[in-house]
Parts: C-alpha cells; sequence; structure tokens
C-alpha cells in the first residue's frame, strides 16, 4: 500500500492480525510510518508479518494474545505501552464465529464465546489505552464490525447481533472520547475474500447470494478494507467520529 498518510511515530495495536484483513491493515499502518503491535492466537503467523514487516522497513512487536482472555487483553495493552509509550491507534479487528445455524439454537458456550471475542474484548482494549489517548490529547479506535451488523443472517445470529453490539458501542466511545479529541469510527466489511469467509466462498450458491446484495456485485479484498482504516487512523479524519463505512 502506498503511503497515502503520515502515521510517523504513532503507535497502533492491531488484534486478529496474523491473516486477511488484519494482516493487511497492519501492512497498511506499518507502510505509513507506524509502529504496530502484532495481536492473534497464532503467534507464528505473527513472527511471520513481523519479518515482513522488517525486511520493508518497519517496526513491529509481536503479542500473542486470546481476545476472549482478560489477563491476554491487559498484557497486549501493557506491552505496547511499555515497549513504545502507549497505543495512539486501536484496531479491533479480532473477531470469532462458532455456531452457523437456527439463532435460537445457539449453544450459550457459543454465545458467550462470540461475544467475549468481538465484543468484550474491544470494549476492555480500548478502555485500557483510553487514559493515555487523553493524556495525549489525541487517539484513534478503529472497530472492524461486519455487513452482517447491519443487515444480519439468522444462522449467523450470535456474530450479526455481536457486530451490531460493535457499531452500538462504536457510537457511544465516540461521545464518551470525542471532547478528548479521540475518534471513533466502525468499518464494516461486506464479503472480502479472507479465510474467515471461507466457507462461503467454497459454496457456489451462497457466494452468488451474497455477491448478488452487494452493489458492486463482486467481493471485496482485504486491502480495501485496510485501505479505509488506514484513513480512520490518520490526522486527515480527525473531524470524523462514530460513523460506520
Amino acid at each position: 500500500m502506498a503511503a497515502l498518510y503520515d502515521l510517523k511515530d504513532r503507535v497502533a495495536i492491531v488484534t486478529g492480525a496474523s491473516r486477511g484483513i488484519g494482516r493487511a491493515i497492519a501492512i497498511g499502518l506499518s507502510a505509513c510510518g507506524a509502529k504496530v503491535a502484532l495481536s492473534s492466537r497464532k503467534e507464528a503467523d505473527l513472527k511471520q508479518l513481523a519479518e515482513e514487516i522488517s525486511a520493508s522497513g518497519g517496526e513491529s512487536l509481536v503479542v500473542p494474545c486470546n481476545m476472549g482472555k482478560q489477563e491476554d487483553v491487559e498484557r497486549l495493552a501493557r506491552t505496547g505501552e511499555e515497549k513504545w509509550g502507549g497505543a495512539d491507534i486501536v484496531v479491533n479487528n479480532a473477531a470469532t464465529s462458532p455456531y452457523f445455524g437456527p439463532f435460537v439454537e445457539t449453544p450459550l458456550d457459543a454465545w458467550d464465546k462470540t461475544m467475549d471475542v468481538n465484543l468484550r474484548g474491544p470494549f476492555l482494549l480500548s478502555s485500557l489505552a483510553a487514559p493515555g489517548m487523553k493524556e495525549r490529547g489525541r487517539g484513534k479506535i478503529i472497530n472492524i464490525s461486519s455487513n452482517e451488523g447491519i443487515d444480519p443472517s439468522a444462522e449467523l445470529g450470535a456474530y450479526s447481533v455481536s457486530k451490531a453490539a460493535l457499531i452500538g458501542m462504536t457510537k457511544v466511545l465516540a461521545k464518551d472520547l470525542g471532547p478528548f479529541g479521540i475518534q471513533v469510527n466502525c468499518v464494516a466489511p461486506g464479503l472480502t475474500k479472507t479465510d474467515f469467509a471461507r466457507a462461503l466462498f467454497e459454496d457456489e450458491k451462497l457466494y452468488r447470494y451474497y455477491v448478488g446484495k452487494t452493489a458492486l456485485k463482486r467481493h471485496g479484498v482485504p486491502e480495501e478494507i485496510a485501505a479505509t482504516v488506514v484513513f480512520f487512523a490518520s490526522d486527515e479524519s480527525n473531524f470524523i467520529t462514530g460513523q460506520t463505512y
């Protein structure tokens, strides 16, 4: 990604950075000069990404983290602060969707896991990053929701509910943190070519259904989503907050 924006000396945390959209976001932020804390449960993939970033002249830090575990999220926030002095940019991208089927038959353990990773984790990480952002008088929090949070599918019920709640949380955080110079926005991608959505791409009927609902009649790629996130991380978005794109 070309360096359209200047993020030199800014510190970013990207969750779910090992692959797909999160990986593209981390690369995009680094290309614009940000130091990036790479977070995911997949440490080996993170290390490979860190090597790629280093080879391109960037600086990154690998922090394995399960966003569903409070102690992991606290360690992620603490490690970034100890290394670089706190996050200027937080990208809440990590997500899970362990159940597909009738909404009312969602197992409670699948419901809890979905909410812990997709909603509780982003709330906790944002809360931990907020004091430092307030002190510096600036900050960017970007939540990665989904079109499922806007136009839900019954079979992805818990996931859709969590992503709708993330959009709501974006609006609340924007009002809460706006007076301190902190912008909070949300990106809600439609069908994107990632491992996370692999099942949809492997089922031609489902793929055609979801693509048919889009205005462009095609799927997206991670780099297209990352470009929007990088914009929201930059000073060029300073007068935009509480929005979902």
